[in-house]
């Protein structure tokens, strides 16, 4: 019996890791035109730099980039690598997802929560916003999620509908609190600069309304992505969360740095917060262990 169901599981997980690769498809479109305002549906696939459509069989995920190595058939203009490593990921994380939850309901959710995370992170880490559509929709859907998983199980859904919105709660807010903590901080202890044009200096200048305050890569989309998360994990999984998501943006922050060979370049956040609340879905309880 016990063969049977890891048999089924991995079947399940196969065909997530499938439906993960065209869902991932599908969230490049996602982070290219949602930043730029344009619309999700029409038109279809196009080559970004020449513009011209992308015909069905130079599609396909993962496989077309191969194939074509990484080339526009029409005009062979490059194709970056976040295209297939997009769906790869969200392949992935569906068949991870399958796997830790198999057939049920909630492995449903939490593939549409993945996949908004996947969004979010792909936008942050190039355009350093994270749209309302994603943050506030996912909120929404969070918060309905709940009550109805908990209903489809027997459970008390007003009961789950509160820890969502617990958890929303204590996950923006806590984040929100950090940030003007720490900007009403900065300016009370930070230096006052003037910029000389040419020398490259900056030196202090009495009198200034001018301050330098550093706060790398957190933003108010980062409050009202964790609010989304909140909603669905609650509010022990949110401070989970933050703990994993806390670690992996010191991580982030020293290779982004290696990279880019200073220490304040600028890098949006939302990965790391992603990862703390994938690793929160997959692996409960392993911050707090």
């Amino acid at each position: 019996m016990e063969a049977g169901v890891a048999v089924g599981r991995e079947v399940v997980a196969a065909f997530a890791f499938a439906l993960g690769l065209v869902v991932g498809s599908f969230l490049n479109v996602v982070a290219w035109r949602l930043p730029r305002g344009e619309s999700l549906a029409w038109p279809g696939s196009r080559c970004p730099r020449c513009k011209e459509p992308i015909a069905a069989y130079d599609n396909v995920p993962v496989v077309s980039w191969l194939l074509l190595r990484g080339r526009c058939r029409r005009c062979g203009g490059a194709i970056a690598w976040r295209y297939p490593a997009i769906e790869l990921l969200t392949g992935a994380l569906f068949a991870a997802i399958a796997l830790r939850y198999g057939p049920a309901p909630e492995a449903v959710v939490w593939m549409g929560f993945a996949a908004a995370l996947v969004a979010a992170a792909a936008i942050d880490f190039e355009h350093q916003i994270i749209p309302d559509e994603i943050s506030l929709g996912g909120l929404a859907a969070g918060l309905a999620a709940a009550p109805a998983l908990a209903a489809l199980a027997g459970g008390d859904a007003g009961a789950a509908l509160a820890r969502s919105a617990l958890g929303a709660l204590l996950g923006g807010g806590a984040l929100w609190a950090v940030g003007f903590a720490h900007a009403r901080l900065s300016v009370a202890l930070g230096r006052r600069f003037e910029h000389w044009p040419g020398d490259g200096e900056a030196l202090p200048r009495p009198g200034s309304l001018d301050y330098w305050v550093w706060f790398p890569g957190l933003g108010f989309g980062d409050v009202k992505l964790l609010a989304m998360i909140g909603a669905f994990v609650g509010p022990v999984g949110v401070v989970q969360t933050i703990l994993a998501a806390a670690l992996a943006g010191l991580l982030f922050g020293l290779g982004w740095s290696l990279v880019h060979r200073r220490l304040d370049a600028p890098f949006g956040f939302a990965p790391a917060i992603a990862c703390g609340a994938l690793a929160t879905v997959l692996f409960p309880g392993f911050a707090l262990a």
